[in-house]
This record gives C-alpha cells, sequence and structure tokens, in this order.
C-alpha cells in the first residue's frame, strides 16, 4: 500500500470547517451572534496555540445539532456545502488529491474536526475514506456531545490511522510509502511517523520545522 494523507482544514480547504460551521448556524439564528461568535475563536486560537481541549470544544461545537437534531442540522449542512465550503474548495486541492489516486494510492483524509462537519467535505472531494472525530449517539441516534474512540487530534491522529491500518490487516511496515499533508503544528505526532511530511501551507510554528528539517514545503493557496 502507498497511503497519502491529507488534514482537512487549511490544508485542502482555506478555512477551518468546523468554526466556520458555527458561524453558519449563527446566520440561521441557531446560535446568540456575540457570545457564540467570541467563544468560537477563542477555541480557534486555543487550537492553534496547541491548548485546545478537544471534549470541551467537541461539546460546544455539537451544540447546534443536538439541539436541533441530526436530520435538520443535515439539512443546514447541504446548504452550509453550497454557500460556504463548495466555493472554497479550489482546483490545486482537487489536482493534488486527484494526482494520489490517479497514481494508485489510498487516499485518506485525517482530521481533528467532527464527522458530521466533515464527512460531506471529503465527499466534495471524492475521498471514500475519512478519519474524523467520532461523536457518542444516544438510542435515538442522536449525538451526545461526547467524544466516541480516541480522538483523531495530536497524538491521537497516529493512534487512529493505525487503527485504520489494524483494521485491514496493515500496519506501518506493510506501507510501502506514506504522505501526510498538513498546515498545523498540532499534527507533528503523525507528520514525523510517516515517510514524507509535507508542511502544507504552514503556520509559522510549522514552517519553522520544516525549514530545519529539509521537509517539502507546499503552498497550495497561492
Amino acid at each position: 500500500m502507498r497511503l497519502a494523507l491529507f488534514d482537512l482544514d487549511h490544508t485542502l480547504i482555506p478555512l477551518d470547517s468546523d468554526h466556520a460551521w458555527g458561524e453558519f448556524t449563527v446566520e440561521l439564528g441557531w446560535r446568540e451572534a456575540e457570545s457564540f461568535s467570541q467563544a468560537n475563536d477563542r477555541f480557534y486560537a486555543a487550537y492553534q496555540a496547541g491548548a485546545l481541549d478537544i471534549h470541551e470544544y467537541v461539546r460546544f461545537a455539537t451544540g447546534a445539532v443536538r439541539e436541533h437534531g441530526r436530520a435538520q442540522a443535515a439539512q443546514a449542512h447541504e446548504r452550509f456545502m453550497q454557500q460556504v465550503i463548495c466555493p472554497a474548495m479550489t482546483e490545486a486541492a482537487r489536482h493534488l488529491v486527484r494526482t494520489h489516486q490517479d497514481a494508485g494510492d489510498q487516499v485518506v483524509i485525517v482530521t481533528a474536526t467532527n464527522e458530521f462537519v466533515t464527512r460531506p467535505i471529503a465527499r466534495a472531494f471524492g475521498v471514500d475514506e475519512l478519519i474524523a472525530i467520532e461523536l457518542q449517539t444516544d438510542e435515538r441516534g442522536e449525538p451526545t456531545g461526547e467524544i466516541r474512540g480516541v480522538p483523531s487530534f495530536r497524538e491521537g491522529k497516529v493512534a487512529r490511522v493505525e487503527q485504520w491500518l489494524a483494521a485491514r490487516g496493515l500496519d506501518w511496515s506493510l506501507v510501502q510509502h506514506s504522505t501526510f499533508y498538513s498546515d498545523s503544528m498540532n499534527d507533528l505526532p503523525l507528520l514525523e511517523k510517516v515517510h514524507e511530511p509535507v508542511a502544507t501551507n504552514p503556520d509559522a510554528r510549522l514552517r519553522a520545522v520544516a525549514l530545519e528539517r529539509g521537509w517539502r514545503i507546499l503552498n497550495l493557496f497561492e
């Protein structure tokens, strides 16, 4: 197997999909604008600083889905895709994904954003395999605000990729070549694990590490 792993937010798309979804729910009137946006921005700043409590954030980020129900939220997400995500998807990012697919690589999106927000985005890129934060659900299939299993965040991305491989009877030793594209210092554990780390639209801290270690730097959105 040749494995091509992609972070999503600020890597394949030039925005944070979870943050953008939150702002979209404000526009729908599902959240009070000022207090929600301030909290949303605080969590995003904590993520950028490497200090995010992922469990607290997921409880916050799934509030609108929990209150309005998965079915109504899914309808809203379709409009979110049309109005926010699809216009932001660049041909350069689509081409990069297709290049790996055409080469026969197994493409997987590995993101710290939850599966409700990201599954339709992965499909829009033509990617079937998604490793995202999985949501606990109640007996009605509605999310509870808690995370199921290991969150695909920081070191958890390595663990989740290893689980994905194990489910297919594989481990790292059976991967002929692996590439991981990411913009974030939060993804350093998985970048250090693969054969070919690619700092993609990197933040300042990751750019410094990439330059020091001689990693390839890719700017998709310039």
